[in-house]
C-alpha cells in the first residue's frame, strides 16, 4: 500500500515507548493500532525499527530530562540509519515544540495529545520535505482561551466526534492487552492547580458522549477484554448534556456495567473537591465495579493546598475518606502526595505525614515538587525548597508509606480472594525467557508462577497452569511484603454470572 509522497507504509517497523500517565498508555495504544492498520509493524528494540515514536509526559521536570536522555540515545541511532523517522507525541510535544525541533535533536516530528488522528499526515510529510522543516500537530491553548472555556459548563463543552475521538472509535483490543483495557471518558481538566501544566497540554475539560463510550466498551468486550478502566483527568466529574438531560459519572458506570463480556471496572483519576456519595453508591451496589480509589490529596496542610489552588480542606478530605469507608464496605485507597512545593516549612511537611498516618492508603504516589513552565506557581511562586531538603523529605514519606503498605499487606494473611489472573509472574516470565542457562542462581525461578489482580488492586503471586490466564481464580494468601502478597490457588470461578 502506498501512502503520501513515495512513503511505502506495508511491512514498516515502528517502535513506540510511552512515558507517564495512564493517560499516555492508552494514547500509544491507540497510535500504534493505527500504524498497524496502514501496515506498520510493531518491534521491541529502537535500532530495529524505521520508525521510533516517544509518547511523553511534562508533568514533572524528571519526565522530560528522561525523554532528551532519550532523545540523545536514538540520535545516535540514527546517525548510523539516517533512514529512520523520529516522532515525539504528547504532552511534552505540546508544551515544549521549540525545544525538541531544534537543530540539535533528531526529531521528525510533534505531535500533541489532542492531534494523533494526524500521525500519518506527519509521516507523510516528513518524506515530502526531508530536513527541510520540523511538521508539528499541536492545539496549544492560549490562556485567553482558557479563560473563555472556564466560563463554559463543562457538560456543554462535550466531545462530538470529532477527529481524536474518532481514534478512540477505532480502536481494536487485537495486538495489545486484550485481557485489561483503558477507556477514556473524559479529557483535559478546568481545575488549573497552580503546580500542573495539564490543562495546557490536554486543554479545557471534555466528556465523550456515553453512546461513544459504551460503544467502545462492546467493542473491547467482544474482543475478550475482561476488565475496564475508566480514564479521565478528573474522571468522576464526568458529565454529558443528553437530549437536555445530565448523564452523571454514577449513572455512566451503571451503563457500563450492564455490558456483558466485562467482569471488572475500575476508574482513576479522582479529584476530592468533586467526589459525590452517588458514585459511592454505584461502588457499593454495582458488583462490577471494584471497591478501589484513587484519590490524590497532594498535601496534608491547608496552607499548601491553597497555594496549590486545590479547591478542599484537609478536613474536607478526611471526611469524604470517611463517607467512603462507611458506604463502600472494604475499600482500598491511594493517593498522591507532592513534597517540597513552594513555601513548604517543616510544620506543613509533617503535617502531610500525619495525613498520611490517618488516611492509611494501600498504596501512595510520592514526588518531589518540580516547577513546570507556564504554570501559575511557576510564575509566581518561587522554588525556595532545598533540594536535599525535598529529598529527605520524599524519603520519610516513602518510609512512613512503606510501613503502612506492609501493615496493609499483612492483614490479608490467610485470607481467600479473587484475582484477575493477568499472566506469568516476572520471575516466571524471566525463567521461561532463559530456560536451558547454565546460571545456577536463574534455577530456582519458578515456571508456573502466575499474578492476578484482586478486586482492590492488589497483587498476588501464585503457582497455577497457563489456562487460567484471563480467568477469575480463588487464592489463599499465605504470605506478604510491602508490595505484594502470595498465595496458594484454590480453584478458578470462571466468567461471572
Amino acid at each position: 500500500m502506498r501512502y503520501g509522497v513515495g512513503f511505502q507504509m506495508s511491512d514498516r517497523r515502528i517502535y513506540l515507548e510511552t512515558m507517564g500517565c495512564q493517560m499516555n498508555v492508552l494514547d500509544s495504544e491507540l497510535v500504534r493500532g493505527q500504524l498497524r492498520a496502514l501496515g506498520f509493524v510493531s518491534v521491541d528494540d529502537a535500532s530495529d525499527a524505521d520508525l521510533v515514536v516517544l509518547n511523553t509526559c511534562s508533568v514533572r521536570q524528571h519526565a522530560e530530562d528522561k525523554v532528551y536522555s532519550r532523545l540523545g540515545e536514538i540520535g545516535r541511532l540514527k546517525q548510523q540509519r539516517p533512514g529512520m523517522v523520529v516522532g515525539v507525541i504528547g504532552c511534552m510535544a505540546e508544551r515544549d515544540h521549540e525545544g525538541l525541533s531544534g537543530r540539535s535533536m533528531p526529531v521528525d516530528f510533534l505531535c500533541g495529545p489532542g492531534n494523533l488522528h494526524e500521525i500519518p499526515t506527519l509521516i507523510e510529510q516528513v518524506y515530502a520535505s526531508r530536513g527541510s522543516n520540523v511538521p508539528n500537530a499541536s492545539s496549544r491553548p492560549t490562556a485567553l482561551s482558557q479563560d473563555r472555556s472556564r466560563s463554559v459548563p463543562a457538560a456543554q463543552r462535550s466531545l462530538e466526534e470529532d477527529g481524536i475521538e474518532s481514534l478512540d472509535l477505532s480502536r481494536s483490543a487485537t495486538g495489545g492487552n486484550v485481557l485489561q483495557a483503558y477507556v477514556r471518558v473524559q479529557r483535559g481538566c478546568d481545575k488549573f492547580c497552580t503546580f500542573c501544566v495539564v490543562p495546557w497540554t490536554r486543554g479545557p475539560e471534555r466528556s465523550r458522549p456515553p453512546a461513544h463510550i459504551l460503544k467502545e466498551v462492546h467493542r473491547l468486550a467482544d474482543a475478550g477484554t475482561r476488565e475496564i478502566t475508566l480514564l479521565g483527568q478528573t474522571v468522576n466529574s464526568y458529565t454529558y448534556d443528553e437530549a437536555g438531560r445530565l448523564v452523571t459519572f454514577a449513572e455512566l458506570l451503571a451503563r457500563v456495567h450492564e455490558v456483558p463480556g466485562i467482569e471488572r471496572i475500575r476508574f482513576v483519576t479522582s479529584y476530592p473537591g468533586d467526589f459525590t456519595d452517588d458514585i459511592f453508591e454505584a461502588m457499593r451496589d454495582l458488583p462490577k465495579v471494584c471497591e478501589y480509589l484513587h484519590l490524590p490529596a497532594q498535601s496534608g496542610s491547608d496552607a499548601v493546598l491553597q497555594r496549590m489552588r486545590r479547591q478542599y480542606t484537609v478536613s474536607q478530605y478526611f471526611d469524604l475518606l470517611d463517607r467512603a469507608r462507611a458506604i463502600v464496605p472494604g475499600i482500598a485507597l491511594a493517593g498522591d502526595v507532592i513534597v517540597g512545593f513552594s513555601g513548604e516549612t517543616e510544620a506543613e511537611h509533617e503535617a502531610t505525614l500525619q495525613l498520611i498516618e490517618r488516611a492509611a492508603y494501600k498504596n501512595l504516589y510520592i514526588f518531589k515538587y518540580s516547577p513546570r513552565p507556564g504554570t501559575a506557581a511557576d510564575r509566581r511562586l518561587p522554588d525556595d525548597v532545598p533540594d536535599e531538603v525535598k529529598r529527605r523529605r520524599h524519603a520519610e514519606v516513602t518510609h512512613l508509606q512503606e510501613r503502612i503498605s506492609f501493615k496493609h499487606h499483612q492483614q490479608w494473611l490467610g485470607r481467600e480472594t479473587e484475582v484477575l489472573v493477568e499472566g506469568p509472574s516476572k520471575a516466571a516470565a524471566k525463567a521461561r525467557r532463559t530456560e536451558g542457562s547454565p546460571d545456577p542462581a536463574l534455577a530456582w525461578r519458578p515456571r508456573d508462577q502466575l499474578t492476578g489482580r484482586t478486586r482492590t488492586d492488589e497483587s498476588v503471586v501464585f503457582r497455577g497452569p497457563d489456562t487460567l490466564i484471563g480467568q477469575l481464580a480463588r487464592v489463599k494468601v499465605t504470605a506478604s511484603s510491602a508490595l505484594t502478597l502470595q498465595g496458594e490457588l484454590i480453584e478458578a470461578n470462571g466468567p461471572r454470572t
